[in-house]
């Protein structure tokens, strides 16, 4: 079947599931653009349609710096205006606007808290360039994004409070396009899988971009998934991504569950779903990346959530857990306006 086809076939499925596995508010229109986008751009282009940079395929550019591209330009242009000459100051805001001053920033933490000597080997990680990125960094011959560098920074939190437990098979629901699983198949750990539960389209994205990186024999995809009754979690390939309602289907235990930033975007009784099947599986270890204060509410100018979840709210969905350590600086992110992107590593008791 070919990627349109699969995709169409996989959103009509989605219609047909109860409400828990539907996407909530802040993401229904979402997945119409994203999914119109992708069939005129192709999937080959995915990191660089409008409607992907807005929702799964962040940069540190542009609207989420708080400067848009607009507002860049003329930035620039002042600049330039006002001051020809001054070539030192003209490089320094470019190196601001385009990102590459957080990039870095973030990068610096990077290597001074990962660790070769233990695994999982973060050092070894390098991004492809598949969905033809428009923004990607490139230090010490080896390539990062905005998404792999969020990843990366909360892996090297999760390491800090490992004390040789070692995570091999992780659940990540909301994985964006797939970032977490090329990098856990580059750390180096025997015996890795890694599975990806997303609502279509992204989950189909996902797909496409870890059987570029991995290889088609190395994921499962979601159409090879029995229609009915159970799914070995040993029985599937190194990398799986599978659509949200399949999550029901799964047998077997994980050792690491990983949500960042989807599931402020929930509402909290599908986020409650989805806790009830990390703990169904047994997650050892469950690690979060969320807004502190809860994502904003919907309005007429803003698109947003019904009922904002906050961070407490998923110490009490997970009452099997233990809180071992939240972070903000420097592994998470503080906005200039006062919000904290925080993350959480609990234990199972």
């Amino acid at each position: 079947m070919d990627q349109v086809a699969s995709l169409d076939q996989a959103r009509h499925q989605l219609r047909q599931q109860r409400v828990a596995y539907q996407p909530t508010t802040f993401w229904n229109a979402a997945s119409e653009q994203i999914t119109e986008e992708l069939k005129t751009h192709g999937l080959a282009q995915f990191r660089r349609i409008p409607s992907a940079l807005g929702y799964f395929v962040p940069n540190y550019s542009g609207a989420a710096s708080g400067i848009t591209p607009e507002q860049a330009l003329e930035l620039r242009a002042v600049l330039e205006q006002k001051h020809p000459a001054a070539r030192k100051s003209q490089q320094a805001l470019h190196h601001f606007l385009s990102g590459t001053q957080a990039a870095l920033s973030d990068y610096r933490v990077f290597l001074a808290s990962q660790s070769a000597e233990c695994l999982p080997h973060l050092h070894n990680f390098s991004e492809s360039t598949y969905g033809a990125p428009t923004e990607q960094f490139e230090w010490d011959d080896k390539r990062f994004s905005r998404s792999a560098l969020n990843y990366l920074l909360g892996l090297c939190f999760l390491k800090r409070h490992l004390k040789g437990d070692l995570p091999r098979v992780v659940l990540e629901i909301g994985g964006g396009f797939g970032t977490l699983g090329e990098i856990w198949s580059q750390s180096d750990v025997p015996g890795w899988q890694y599975i990806d539960v997303d609502i279509p389209p992204t989950q189909g994205v996902a797909e496409y971009y870890l059987k570029k990186v991995l290889g088609v024999d190395r994921v499962s995809g979601y159409e090879d998934i029995s229609v009915a009754g159970p799914t070995a979690i040993s029985d599937l390939k190194p990398a799986a991504v599978i659509c949200s309602w399949q999550i029901e289907q799964l047998v077997g235990q994980v050792d690491l569950f990983v949500n960042f930033i989807s599931f402020q975007e929930m509402e909290p009784e599908v986020v409650r779903n989805y806790l009830c099947h990390v703990d169904r599986l047994q997650a050892r270890w469950v690690l979060l990346r969320n807004l502190r204060e809860g994502k904003q509410k919907k309005s007429a100018n803003h698109v947003g959530v019904e009922t904002p979840i906050r961070s407490d709210d998923y110490l009490s969905m997970l009452t099997n857990y233990d809180l071992i350590a939240r972070n903000v600086h420097p592994f998470g992110f503080q906005t200039v306006d006062g919000f904290h992107s925080e993350l959480m590593l609990l234990k199972r008791r």
